[in-house]
C-alpha cells in the first residue's frame, strides 16, 4: 500500500518561498511511473502542478508555475519536495502529493494521493 504523506504548506506573503515535503513509503520506482503535486482551489478543477518521471524523461512543470516552482527527490524515491519561490496570490490552494506506476498516471488521474497540505499567499 502506497503511502503519501505532505507537509511544509502554510501561510506566506506574496514573493516568499515554502518547501513542501511529501514522505513516501510502499511506492516502487516503476521504470516508468511518476511523481507529481497537484493542487486543487475550492469550487475548481484540481490542477497538475509539477511531475517527475522515473526514467530519463524530463520533469513537467506547468506554464503557471515554471521558473518559479522545483520540484526534486530522494535516490531512494522516498522524498519528493517542491521548492516554490516567488509565491503569488493565486498560488494559494491545497496541494496534494500524488503517485501513479505509469507515467501516464500523473497526467489525469493518479493512483495514490495524500491528505494535502494547504497553501495561503497573501498579497
Amino acid at each position: 500500500q502506497v503511502h503519501l504523506v505532505e507537509s511544509g504548506g502554510g501561510p506566506v506573503q506574496a514573493g516568499g518561498s515554502l518547501r513542501l515535503a511529501c514522505t513516501i513509503s510502499g511506492y516502487t520506482a516503476y521504470s516508468r511511473g511518476c511523481l507529481a503535486w497537484f493542487l486543487q482551489v475550492p469550487g475548481k478543477e484540481r490542477e497538475r502542478v509539477a511531475t517527475v518521471f522515473t526514467g530519463s524523461p524530463p520533469p513537467f512543470y506547468a506554464d503557471s508555475v515554471k521558473g518559479r516552482f522545483t520540484l526534486s527527490q530522494d535516490n531512494a524515491w522516498q522524498t519528493l519536495f517542491l521548492q516554490m519561490n516567488s509565491l503569488k496570490p493565486e498560488d494559494t490552494a491545497m496541494y496534494y502529493c500524488v503517485a501513479d506506476s505509469s507515467r501516464l498516471g500523473c497526467s489525469a488521474n493518479p493512483e495514490y494521493w495524500g491528505q494535502g497540505t494547504q497553501v495561503i499567499v497573501s498579497s
